[in-house]
Protein backbone atom coordinates (compact mmCIF):
# COMPACT_ATOMS: atom_id res chain seq x y z
CA UNK A 1 0.00 0.00 0.00
CA UNK A 2 3.27 2.31 0.48
CA UNK A 3 4.42 1.78 -2.33
CA UNK A 4 1.31 2.64 -3.97
CA UNK A 5 0.97 5.77 -2.72
CA UNK A 6 4.19 6.62 -2.83
CA UNK A 7 4.19 6.13 -6.73
CA UNK A 8 1.33 8.19 -7.34
CA UNK A 9 2.63 10.79 -5.39
CA UNK A 10 5.98 11.03 -7.37
CA UNK A 11 6.55 14.56 -9.04
CA UNK A 12 9.79 16.57 -9.60
CA UNK A 13 8.61 19.62 -7.99
CA UNK A 14 6.50 21.03 -4.80
CA UNK A 15 3.12 20.69 -4.15
CA UNK A 16 1.64 22.05 -1.33
CA UNK A 17 3.64 20.66 1.29
CA UNK A 18 6.95 18.96 2.84
CA UNK A 19 7.68 16.97 6.04
CA UNK A 20 11.17 15.88 7.09
CA UNK A 21 14.48 16.03 9.04
CA UNK A 22 17.17 18.90 9.56
CA UNK A 23 20.89 17.47 10.86
CA UNK A 24 22.54 20.89 12.26
CA UNK A 25 21.91 24.11 14.01
CA UNK A 26 19.13 23.41 14.18
CA UNK A 27 18.57 20.28 14.20
CA UNK A 28 14.89 18.62 14.17
CA UNK A 29 11.81 18.05 12.62
CA UNK A 30 11.12 20.55 9.65
CA UNK A 31 7.80 21.12 7.80
CA UNK A 32 7.57 23.45 4.90
CA UNK A 33 4.27 24.92 3.13
CA UNK A 34 4.46 26.51 -0.14
CA UNK A 35 1.78 29.04 -1.07
CA UNK A 36 -0.27 28.80 -4.16
CA UNK A 37 1.99 30.90 -6.53
CA UNK A 38 4.78 28.31 -5.89
CA UNK A 39 7.47 31.01 -5.42
CA UNK A 40 6.82 31.44 -1.63
CA UNK A 41 7.13 28.94 1.23
CA UNK A 42 6.90 28.73 4.90
CA UNK A 43 9.46 26.89 6.70
CA UNK A 44 9.42 25.72 10.57
CA UNK A 45 11.64 23.52 12.16
CA UNK A 46 11.15 22.30 16.03
CA UNK A 47 14.26 20.75 17.20
CA UNK A 48 17.53 21.18 18.76
CA UNK A 49 20.17 24.00 19.22
CA UNK A 50 23.51 24.16 20.42
CA UNK A 51 25.04 21.43 18.98
CA UNK A 52 26.49 21.35 15.75
CA UNK A 53 29.10 24.18 16.47
CA UNK A 54 29.57 22.77 20.23
CA UNK A 55 27.52 22.23 23.30
CA UNK A 56 29.80 25.45 25.00
CA UNK A 57 29.61 28.64 23.65
CA UNK A 58 30.12 31.67 25.11
CA UNK A 59 27.29 33.75 26.26
CA UNK A 60 26.67 37.18 27.57
CA UNK A 61 28.74 37.16 30.63
CA UNK A 62 29.00 33.60 30.87
CA UNK A 63 28.20 29.95 28.89
CA UNK A 64 25.53 28.20 27.35
CA UNK A 65 27.11 24.43 28.06
CA UNK A 66 24.01 22.33 26.67
CA UNK A 67 21.76 21.65 23.63
CA UNK A 68 18.63 23.30 24.20
CA UNK A 69 15.02 23.69 22.15
CA UNK A 70 14.46 25.52 19.33
CA UNK A 71 12.05 26.78 16.98
CA UNK A 72 12.22 28.78 13.97
CA UNK A 73 9.87 30.04 11.39
CA UNK A 74 10.62 31.28 8.30
CA UNK A 75 8.90 33.09 5.12
CA UNK A 76 11.13 31.93 2.01
CA UNK A 77 11.41 33.41 -1.68
CA UNK A 78 11.78 30.46 -3.95
CA UNK A 79 13.21 30.67 -7.57
CA UNK A 80 14.09 28.21 -10.32
CA UNK A 81 17.91 27.63 -10.77
CA UNK A 82 20.12 26.57 -13.94
CA UNK A 83 16.56 26.23 -15.89
CA UNK A 84 15.77 23.09 -14.29
CA UNK A 85 12.13 22.64 -12.44
CA UNK A 86 13.93 20.48 -9.80
CA UNK A 87 16.56 22.86 -8.69
CA UNK A 88 15.02 25.91 -6.81
CA UNK A 89 17.03 28.51 -4.50
CA UNK A 90 15.54 30.01 -1.47
CA UNK A 91 16.15 32.84 -0.01
CA UNK A 92 14.12 34.59 3.32
CA UNK A 93 13.77 35.79 6.82
CA UNK A 94 12.01 34.80 10.26
CA UNK A 95 12.08 34.59 14.09
CA UNK A 96 13.62 31.94 16.28
CA UNK A 97 12.80 31.17 19.55
CA UNK A 98 15.44 29.35 22.07
CA UNK A 99 15.53 27.44 25.49
CA UNK A 100 18.59 26.74 26.78
CA UNK A 101 20.84 26.71 30.14
CA UNK A 102 23.01 29.52 31.04
CA UNK A 103 25.88 29.74 33.23
CA UNK A 104 26.35 33.37 34.49
CA UNK A 105 30.21 33.45 35.48
CA UNK A 106 29.61 35.66 38.16
CA UNK A 107 27.37 32.59 40.05
CA UNK A 108 29.65 29.84 39.45
CA UNK A 109 33.21 31.56 41.04
CA UNK A 110 32.92 29.95 44.19
CA UNK A 111 32.98 26.35 42.49
CA UNK A 112 29.21 25.49 43.22
CA UNK A 113 27.61 25.15 39.43
CA UNK A 114 24.61 27.60 38.96
CA UNK A 115 22.55 28.11 35.82
CA UNK A 116 19.57 29.82 34.95
CA UNK A 117 16.81 28.33 32.01
CA UNK A 118 17.20 31.14 29.74
CA UNK A 119 14.41 31.76 26.48
CA UNK A 120 15.85 33.49 23.90
CA UNK A 121 14.00 35.60 20.96
CA UNK A 122 15.94 36.96 17.78
CA UNK A 123 15.50 36.66 13.94
CA UNK A 124 17.06 34.64 11.56
CA UNK A 125 18.09 34.93 7.83
CA UNK A 126 18.25 31.79 5.66
CA UNK A 127 19.15 30.79 2.15
CA UNK A 128 19.95 27.61 0.43
CA UNK A 129 19.07 25.43 -2.48
CA UNK A 130 16.93 22.14 -2.71
CA UNK A 131 16.82 19.67 -5.21
CA UNK A 132 13.68 17.45 -6.13
CA UNK A 133 14.23 13.94 -6.74
CA UNK A 134 12.77 13.31 -10.54
CA UNK A 135 10.00 10.61 -10.50
CA UNK A 136 10.20 10.53 -6.48
CA UNK A 137 8.43 12.66 -3.88
CA UNK A 138 11.32 13.10 -1.92
CA UNK A 139 13.55 16.54 -1.94
CA UNK A 140 17.34 17.19 -0.61
CA UNK A 141 18.25 20.53 0.33
CA UNK A 142 21.25 22.74 2.11
CA UNK A 143 20.78 25.89 3.81
CA UNK A 144 22.77 28.52 5.76
CA UNK A 145 21.87 31.59 7.14
CA UNK A 146 22.48 33.78 10.69
CA UNK A 147 20.42 34.28 13.58
CA UNK A 148 20.32 37.80 15.50
CA UNK A 149 19.17 37.42 19.13
CA UNK A 150 16.93 40.36 20.56
CA UNK A 151 16.04 39.09 23.64
CA UNK A 152 18.24 39.12 26.31
CA UNK A 153 21.68 39.27 24.36
CA UNK A 154 20.90 41.92 22.38
CA UNK A 155 22.85 41.49 18.96
CA UNK A 156 24.20 38.06 20.69
CA UNK A 157 24.86 36.86 16.87
CA UNK A 158 25.31 32.84 15.76
CA UNK A 159 25.66 31.15 12.27
CA UNK A 160 23.31 28.22 11.29
CA UNK A 161 24.20 25.46 8.59
CA UNK A 162 22.16 22.68 8.06
CA UNK A 163 21.09 19.62 5.25
CA UNK A 164 18.00 17.33 5.20
CA UNK A 165 15.33 15.38 3.76
CA UNK A 166 11.69 15.95 3.16
CA UNK A 167 8.82 13.93 1.73
CA UNK A 168 6.96 16.14 -0.64
CA UNK A 169 2.96 15.29 -0.17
Amino acid sequence: IVFVLLCQLAYSQPKKFAVGVRLGEPSGLNARYYLEDGERAIDVNIGTYGGLWGNVRSYRSGYYKNVGLAISANYLFMHQLFGKEQVMGYYGFGGQINSRRYYPDQFNQSGQVFYDKTISLGGSGLGGIEYFLPDRPLSIFLDAGLYVEVLPGFLFMHQQIGTGVRLNL
